[in-house]
């Protein structure tokens, strides 16, 4: 029996290195990595056989159409950040890609769009589409095109059933061989600012979630493909943080004590914002304003019984190289 044939998008990316080392040093499935520039990709390829790297862009997507067509699982990493292209990668060139896969082939698709284009119960968030970034906008917009795929006609297969959508929450992750996410490169920073922050208070909340427990996570899903019709959804994450808890946290490992706490008003920072005329663009604000990025049943490696990587505040600092103080 012949083994899966596995496609992962966007494989030099900070999630796609975890996916295709997990991919590799786990299991014995055929790869196929697409990246622009092969130089990035700091995998070990010949680690084992079957390894393909693919060089090209999403915007060529269309030259793999013979290779596409006996592909197993596709996982879709790769994404547009910004730029006049942004649109055009995330949705018209996502959805050529889906288009290509056979359908009678093609057992399972996990598609990445974001936690930002969610709202707290993990329904499309208007303001996602409406006012969001490049990036966020055409995330909505992807979503919506991938829903409609759902409708099957008489001559068709219908893709829908076997879309599996993930949504990162934040998202922490590499080291010396692997790009660092952005929130991950700025955590030393935060460190440096304890005896400030220590003393503040904040309304809000949110979920991470690092890599390395996202391609545990994926790694799993592609081994459990969808059984029933209904599309699978999950949004990856960590439990929920409430701000407040999270400096709670920082301070413990840092030894810094918590005397007492003035809460940050939304309405002092909006007052702030129209006396000095500070420019926001208008998805800024909103997320200023909306506060709790937090979703119903987040996902991670524990929720299959499976050992997470990075769980806490404290495995955090300690995997960003951030030393512990006692109390």
């Amino acid at each position: 029996m012949s083994q899966k044939r596995i496609l992962v998008t966007g494989a030099s990316g900070c999630i796609g290195h975890y996916l295709s080392e997990a991919l590799i040093q786990e299991t014995d499935y055929e790869l196929y990595l697409l990246v622009r520039n092969p130089s990035k990709l700091q995998v070990n390829i010949q680690a084992r056989s079957g390894i393909t790297v693919l060089q090209g862009d999403m915007q060529e997507i269309g030259k793999f159409a013979d290779l596409l067509s006996t592909i197993d699982v596709a996982v879709l990493t790769a994404t547009a950040w910004g730029g006049e292209q942004t649109f055009n990668i995330n949705v018209n060139k996502t959805l050529e890609l889906l288009k290509l896969l056979d359908p009678e082939k093609c057992e399972q698709v996990i598609y990445f769009s974001t936690a930002s284009v969610l709202d707290r119960h993990n329904q499309p968030l208007k303001e996602a589409g409406e006012i969001g970034t490049d990036y966020v906008s055409s995330k909505y917009e992807c979503l919506q095109q991938i829903s409609k795929l759902a409708m099957p006609t008489a001559s068709t297969a219908s893709y829908a059933p076997k879309i599996t959508t993930v949504f990162p929450t934040i998202v922490l992750g590499g080291d010396a061989n692997k790009p660092y996410s952005a929130v991950t490169s700025g955590i030393p920073e935060v460190t440096k600012y304890i005896n400030l922050i220590r003393f503040l208070q904040a309304d809000g909340s949110f979920h991470f979630i690092h890599a390395r427990d996202i391609a545990t996570t994926v790694k799993y899903l592609i081994e459990n493909p969808p059984t029933g019709q209904e599309p699978r959804k999950f949004v990856l994450g960590q439990e929920k943080l409430t701000v407040n808890q999270a400096v709670e946290q920082l301070c413990a490992y840092l030894g810094k004590k918590i005397y007492f706490r003035i809460p940050l008003s939304i309405t002092l920072a909006n007052l702030i914002i129209a006396v000095f005329r500070i420019q926001m663009a208008a998805w800024d604000r909103f997320c200023m304003n909306y506060r709790h990025f937090s979703y119903d049943n987040a996902i991670n490696p524990a929720s299959f019984e499976l050992p997470n990587y990075c769980a806490s505040i404290s495995d955090v600092l300690k995997i960003s190289g951030v030393k512990s103080k006692p109390m």
